[in-house]
């Protein structure tokens, strides 16, 4: 009797249990990471993921304010740049690029086209690249230097290497357009910080530099600029870890 009471039982709890299923589900509520193809995870060098660049907007700035003071080397000559080497100018055009960023790779020739234009009208430009040489050794000292030559930049191509300089002027990402006024001896003035125009990696509109050129013409022809300025758009700076 007590040997049938266990065969019941056993029975019972075998047919009770329920079906566990290890198949795939169709969704996740969350989206998983991913690995690069060319990642292998071995015991004697970690995990490394793929992290892309983010879309950023430059942020807002007071116009009117004030050029912030700067000391920056140029890798491709050596020489040290500060503020006080534009002075004579009436207006200073300061932009923060970068050589990998797709978003200045798609402007990079218009850019060059644009400062070729406006110099010989009076306006001084320089470029300032701010991103971490340990996240991103592609933007280092060498390689600026290669990429002013490569595309002859007319501008000079400095090296913020502390990132202390993007931070002075309120740079966010790459690329960023930075447009100061100045009026006989006073300081340089913010009159624009907006985006080159609207065209995009992607959207297929066509790069004319319609935004920074009507900026600049304004400024040359001593008009006020209009103070309604769409926000650049770009990677963000790559910041040291």
């Amino acid at each position: 009797m007590a040997l049938k009471l266990r065969l019941l039982t056993s029975l019972q709890l075998t047919t009770s249990l329920p079906t566990l299923s290890f198949s795939q589900p169709r969704s996740l509520p969350f989206r998983a990471l991913r690995l690069h193809p060319n990642t292998i995870t071995t015991p004697t060098s970690p995990t490394r993921l793929m992290i892309r660049a983010a879309r950023t907007e430059s942020k807002a700035a007071t116009l009117g304010s004030r050029a912030p003071q700067f000391q920056l080397p140029e890798p491709l000559t050596g020489k040290v740049w500060s503020l006080e080497d534009f002075e004579a100018y009436p207006a200073l055009l300061v932009m923060f690029i970068c050589n990998h960023c797709p978003f200045v790779k798609h402007l990079k020739k218009d850019i060059v086209k644009l400062a070729n234009f406006y110099m010989e009208r009076g306006l001084a430009v320089v470029a300032i690249s701010s991103n971490s040489v340990a996240t991103h050794p592609q933007d280092g000292p060498k390689f600026m230097a290669e990429e002013a030559k490569l595309f002859s930049y007319p501008f000079p191509y400095l090296y913020d290497e502390s990132q202390d300089v993007a931070r002075d002027f309120g740079a966010v990402c790459t690329p960023e357009f930075l447009l100061y006024k100045k009026d006989g001896r006073r300081p340089f003035e913010l009159v624009y910080h907006g985006q080159f125009d609207d065209s995009r990696p992607s959207n297929n509109v066509p790069v004319t530099g319609r935004d920074l050129s009507v900026a600049i013409d304004r400024v040359l022809s001593g008009q006020p600029v209009p103070s309604e300025q769409k926000p650049s758009v770009g990677c963000s700076i790559k910041w040291h870890p």
